[in-house]
């Protein structure tokens, strides 16, 4: 590096913790609009990308003078809508100068900043909508548009709520930087290793165990997680080597981790933070999407766990030895306490509180629980420890009479005692979960902030109209094609764009068109959703796969072969929920019918595993592996007795096999 760089870190440091307790201050007391909420959020964000990130994408080891001068003048743009935010409301739509040059550099800035964070997949989709925007007139007439000037694009995309500062940047400035910083506090205080061990002590001594160890922990962590391909890095680093240590082959563990991690943003309660978008978007209880996404979920996790466990059979590989195995029950007792923020946070979403609410009370109580805790080893006694939690717990609940404050005040006198008692490494741990909290919502919060482009382009000229009106219009002849169009169309948006900005793109192109098709509301969200999961593990781009590659020392491409068919149920099940919408608890179709579809699904996959890996009780033949699969494909599709077709080859496939298990030894295939 050069000499016209800043000597310390200490810049991004103390920014990234401005950050976060800005963010905290302004959910927990609202002292300032929502508008301004989104600049300044918008300001930090760019502040930090560029002290982190050179002008070629790489992270820069310190930051630079360039750096630093082009982040400061975010941060005062940002601040241009705090001060002038009356004058601003006032000539909405009619720019001054002054407004022309703080709206046109800091759109550029975003793309400039996603284009440094995330490479040019997003921002040259982005930029194809504003020059859509800006010619758009000049394409033939089912394209075309009346025609926007500069002035107007510039005014509807930096300023107002359509644009940058839209929806996207109103949830990422609220919820899910909110439930980042809370997943950040977790992992700091130990969440990943009592998730590890957890999952190495139910079913790491099975068969399979160190791969269905990687399912369990990477899903469990990916549940609080913002990021499937941050997943993938942090935990990968653990279960990858134990895979391949215990024989799984390269690609295999790779996929597996990658599939694992993206499989945590469809499970439920967090949902890699989409669910709250999804509530906004469409207007729904956060609960409906979360009762939506519960049976997929666990569908999806199944058929990994079947997909690891057909081919540790397949390939004769056992578990880790039940000695060297911790006791989950143990790691339970030790850090029991760490589950109580998580628990308190899924039985107030569920409850009916907000989830900004939720999130502030989840991220508060994970606070107070890692200081009282340090403060706690301080007493020998047991009746003074027990003592202390409930006084503590006590001086919580006066939550109820005086609000966050108490909270706050709470927190203060924790640290004042953690610091009497020289507790500084607890405090240290704070520190740092506010810092990692601020990093981690950089990517997320410039997507989101990047993608409010497209949403504020379709708001402007109505394209989505255009788009819908094609699948529709494919739709009259065949429900199937219009399907198949919008599962390409998800994929390829959704190709190096991370979960949130994904769905944002593909909900706001592909969802209505589906509605109007008669896919019921939530389930033509969750469809597009969940395509735009499954673009992170299919090649060519397939980020989940090649951030998994380094680790596995496997080829990215070979990864992402691999977990498309570890995750068939992410392509399978948004196809059989369409036509069958109580596979998402939607619709009145009744108890029995949810059951039937239910089994239906669980049998589609377990076939599909089968046929794909070789082996269910002993190794299949060439053509008993063409027979399952043919027997899922029917139960898939909802056609004249497709079902029972579907239902008759697997029972003749599965008895015919078992037969000739009870006659033969199985036999392991290397």
């Amino acid at each position: 590096m050069s000499n016209n760089q800043l000597k310390p870190q200490t810049i991004v440091f103390y920014a990234a913790i401005a950050f976060s307790i800005f963010q905290v201050i302004t959910a927990a007391f609202s002292p300032l609009s929502t508008t301004v909420v989104r600049a300044v959020h918008v300001g930090f964000l760019l502040f930090l990308v560029y002290q982190l990130y050179g002008i070629n994408g790489k992270r820069l080891s310190r930051p630079s003078v360039w750096g630093m001068l082009l982040g400061a003048s975010a941060l005062l743009l940002a601040f241009y809508h705090w001060w002038f935010e009356a004058d601003l409301v006032y000539r909405a739509g009619d720019m001054s100068q002054a407004d022309w040059l703080v709206g046109s550099v800091t759109l550029l800035m975003v793309f400039d900043a996603a284009r440094r964070l995330m490479g040019w997949a997003l921002p040259l989709i982005c930029l194809s909508f504003v020059a859509y925007a800006l010619f758009g007139q000049y394409l033939p007439e089912v394209l075309m548009h009346r025609g926007y000037g500069l002035d107007q694009v510039i005014s509807q995309l930096s300023f107002g709520t359509e644009g940058i500062y839209g929806t996207p940047t109103y949830v990422s400035s609220s919820y899910i930087f909110l439930f980042i910083l809370f997943g950040a506090f977790l992992e700091q205080a130990g969440m990943l290793a009592l998730f590890n061990d957890i999952a190495i002590g139910s079913v790491g001594h099975t068969r399979g165990g160190p791969a269905k160890v990687s399912v369990l922990s990477s899903g469990m962590m990916g549940t609080i997680n913002g990021s499937g391909v941050a997943n993938v890095v942090s935990t990968g680093q653990f279960t990858i080597p134990l895979m391949k240590k215990f024989g799984f082959k390269s690609d295999f563990a790779g996929a597996v981790e990658a599939t694992s991690s993206m499989g945590g943003q469809i499970m439920p309660p967090v949902m890699g933070a989409v669910a709250f978008i999804m509530a906004e978007t469409i207007n729904v209880p956060y609960v409906e999407i979360t009762k939506a996404a519960l049976v997929p979920a666990i569908l999806y996790f199944f058929t990994v766990f079947l997909m690891v466990h057909l081919e540790a059979g397949r390939a004769g590989l056992n578990g880790l030895p039940k000695s060297e195995c911790p006791n989950p029950l143990a790691a339970l007792k030790q850090r029991w306490y760490l589950l109580m923020p998580l628990i308190a946070l899924i039985v107030m979403l569920f409850s009916g509180f907000t989830p900004l609410f939720a999130g502030m009370m989840g991220l508060a109580l994970t606070v107070v629980l890692i200081m009282g805790n340090g403060l706690a080893k301080h007493l020998n006694a047991t009746v003074l420890r027990y003592g202390f939690w409930i006084v503590l717990g006590l001086a919580c609940a006066t939550f109820n009479y005086y609000g966050i404050t108490a909270i706050f005040a709470i927190v203060a006198v924790l640290t004042v005692l953690l610091l009497a008692k020289r507790e500084q490494g607890v405090l240290e741990t704070v520190v740092q979960a506010l810092y990692r909290g601020a990093i981690h919502a950089l990517p997320v919060g410039v997507a989101c902030a990047l993608v409010g482009v497209i949403i504020g382009v379709i708001s402007l000229t109505g394209a989505a109209t255009i788009v819908a009106g094609f699948i529709v219009q494919l739709g009259s002849h065949s429900l199937l094609l219009s399907l198949l169009l919008t599962m390409v169309t998800c994929l390829i948006l959704g190709m190096g764009i991370p979960t949130i900005p994904n769905y944002i793109i593909t909900s706001s192109i592909a969802a209505p068109a589906l509605l109007e098709l008669g896919v019921p509301l939530i389930v033509s969200h969750m469809f597009v959703f969940y395509f735009g999961i499954m673009a992170d593990l299919t090649p060519p781009v397939a980020l989940a796969a090649f951030a998994a590659s380094p680790i596995a020392n496997a080829s990215g491409l070979r990864i992402g072969m691999r977990s498309l068919q570890i995750a068939i149920a992410g392509f399978v099940v948004p196809f059989m929920a369409v036509y069958a919408p109580e596979l998402m608890l939607q619709g009145d179709a009744g108890l029995f019918a949810t059951i039937f579809v239910i089994i239906k699904a669980l049998l589609a996959v377990s076939l599909w595993g089968m046929g794909v890996i070789g082996y269910w009780l002993r190794p299949f033949s060439f053509a008993e592996r063409l027979l399952a699969v043919l027997a899922a494909v029917m139960l898939v599709f909802a056609l004249p007795f497709s079902d029972e077709i579907g239902i008759m080859l697997a029972l003749l496939l599965l008895s015919r096999h078992w037969l000739q298990f009870k006659r033969q030894p199985p036999v392991a295939v290397a």
